[in-house]
């Protein structure tokens, strides 16, 4: 799979900020949605784990910064289409590294979710994540 991505990640790598994160997921959260949003922070907060190896949150900054950039392969601002080519990326990385998306991890993300959206549907997360 590695050598069919359409997107080189590594090149948007050096996108990835924090705050930049931060500031576009509080942006676009209810245009972007439920999968978009969880998918971007159960990446982000598998970052935060000591655990993981290097090599491994280098894929997820790729896909992050992927997100953060509004030039991207479909525009955010295209109504329901936008943030597709978003979500595709973010799965690829989720996919990546899905042994190391741990309760603790998927605990967090919830919660945030939680906050931004409040209720909403668990079955629109749970087809992202990797199956055991």
């Amino acid at each position: 799979m590695e050598n069919h991505k359409i997107i080189d990640f590594d090149a948007y790598r050096s996108q990835f900020n924090e705050s930049r994160l931060w500031e576009k997921l509080k942006r676009v959260a209810r245009k972007a949605g439920v999968k978009v949003v969880y998918a971007a922070l159960l990446l982000y907060y598998v970052t935060r784990d000591p655990d993981v190896p290097l090599t491994l949150k280098m894929k997820i900054y790729g896909a992050l910064g992927y997100f953060i950039l509004p030039a991207d392969l479909i525009p955010d601002p295209i109504v329901a289409l936008g943030f597709t080519d978003d979500l595709a990326a973010l799965a690829w990385a989720i996919y990546t590294v899905g042994n190391h998306i741990t309760p603790e991890i998927k605990r967090q993300a919830e919660e945030k979710l939680r906050e931004w959206f409040g209720d909403y549907d668990q079955a629109e997360i749970t087809a992202l994540l990797p199956q055991e």
